[in-house]
């Protein structure tokens, strides 16, 4: 999964808003090389579905790249490209949330998270391991959503606060509170179960499908 800074580094100026008002086209090429695996994973916590994730993915791309196309070129160099594209998935996702509200649905179920060929565990292993997936999924899920956006974002993504702030559209204070809440809530759910929320690409947010060692559908 690709991001623009790991955990603890710090990130230099980002060139991908200079490329985009440069050149459009090229510079979208490099904001979905950069971030099409982020926004898949974030697609997750607001649907269980690979491929209703996918749908909502590309459609925040297709989103952004509209809006792009009607930005002056000093409005792109000025663009905090990660925080902006997450705020449009996540106003993309309420709006399909408030179509799907008008239309009956069945109750969600995630699919199991195939696990690295590479490590091969005992039949009890897998299956003490699955349910402890199932588990800590379900528990991310039932959180309420402003606190389950900032938990992936800010512990399963590693974004830094300031960044969940932003796509929250809160102060960072606040979005620490819902972080810190939502934590909380996880380990009062999970009960002795609970354990450190893992980094991406952890159990709770699958990488997307079609990356390497990838589910693929």
């Amino acid at each position: 999964m690709t991001h623009d800074a790991g955990w603890g580094a710090t990130p230099g100026p980002d060139p991908v808003p200079g490329l985009l008002a440069r050149d459009l086209d090229r510079g979208f090429a490099e904001v979905v090389r950069r971030h099409r695996d982020l926004l898949y994973s974030v697609s997750r916590t607001f649907t269980p579905s690979p491929a209703d994730a996918e749908d909502l993915a590309a459609e925040a791309l297709l989103r952004a790249y509209r809006a792009l196309c009607g930005y002056s070129a000093q409005r792109i160099e000025a663009l905090a490209v990660r925080p902006w594209l997450l705020t449009i998935l996540r106003n993309t996702a309420r709006n399909r949330a408030r179509d799907a509200a008008r239309r009956p649905a069945p109750p969600p179920r995630f699919e199991p998270v195939v696990d690295d060929p590479s490590h091969e565990p005992g039949p009890a292993e897998q299956a003490e391991r699955g349910d402890l997936q199932r588990t800590l999924r379900a528990a991310l899920a039932a959180l309420p959503e402003v606190q389950r956006i900032a938990v992936v974002l800010r512990h399963v993504q590693g974004l830094p606060t300031s960044e969940v702030a932003h796509v929250l559209g809160c102060k960072e204070g606040t979005a620490k509170s819902h972080v810190s809440r939502g934590l909380a809530r996880l380990r009062d759910v999970l009960g002795d179960q609970a354990e450190p929320v893992p980094r991406a690409p952890g159990p709770l947010v699958p990488a997307h499908p079609n990356a390497p060692g990838g589910r693929h559908r």
